[in-house]
Parts: structure tokens; C-alpha cells; sequence
């Protein structure tokens, strides 16, 4: 087998994972959830922002928004600090059982919409 295949086989996969860590249809949005608590960590960076929160001893991975459509909702980075409290709303994810896609979160007083 020639060199070069296993590198093109490779870069033909690499699309296909960016679209199945992209796609919505992998949370349950028949299902809502809404989850309040301090952020205990969060990471504004590309592609999705993330925090984690407990709540009733479980502890979730709560996937947001890019950080460029964040800031351009209002919710900047500092905003995000470890120990503020949110309510975030979204759904379950259906392949991983502690995380959740939010719709929206309040924070601060007020409510920043995330799609």
C-alpha cells in the first residue's frame, strides 16, 4: 500500500468527527433540563465554551456556545467565574450521561439565549 493512503484515509475522517462532535441531534431535545448551581470550572474557548456544575450530587458538563457568539450576546468571559451561580437550560446529551447542551443561562440577573 502506497504511503500516501493511510494520510488520505486519515484526512477523510477528520470531517467526519468535526460533524459528529458539531451535531445537535446527539442531545435529546424532547427532554428538558434545567440545572442551577456555582460554576465549579469553565473554558472559553473554541469550538464551544464549557462549565461544570452539581446538582442533587451530580455533577455536569454543560456544553455553551461559541466564545464569539457569546460575547456577542453580552455573556463575556469573565463573566463565567468559578463560584457564580447559573440556571442553565437545555437538553441531555444521548450519548453521554453527565452532559447537557444549554439553551440559555442566567447569570448575573439576567438571561443570555446561546442559539
Amino acid at each position: 500500500m502506497p504511503r500516501s493512503v493511510p494520510i488520505v484515509l486519515l484526512a477523510a475522517l477528520v470531517p467526519a468527527t468535526a460533524l459528529a462532535h458539531h451535531g445537535w441531534s446527539s442531545y435529546d431535545a424532547n427532554t428538558t433540563l434545567t440545572l442551577s448551581g456555582p460554576i465549579e470550572t469553565a473554558s472559553y474557548q473554541n469550538p464551544h465554551g464549557l462549565i461544570t456544575l452539581t446538582q442533587e450530587g451530580k455533577t455536569w458538563q454543560v456544553v455553551l456556545s461559541p466564545p464569539s457568539r457569546m460575547d456577542r450576546r453580552g455573556l463575556p468571559r469573565e463573566d463565567l467565574a468559578v463560584g457564580t451561580p447559573v440556571t442553565v437550560v437545555g437538553y441531555p446529551s444521548r450519548a453521554v450521561a453527565d452532559e447537557m447542551r444549554a439553551e440559555r443561562i442566567t447569570i448575573g440577573g439576567r438571561t443570555v439565549e446561546l442559539r
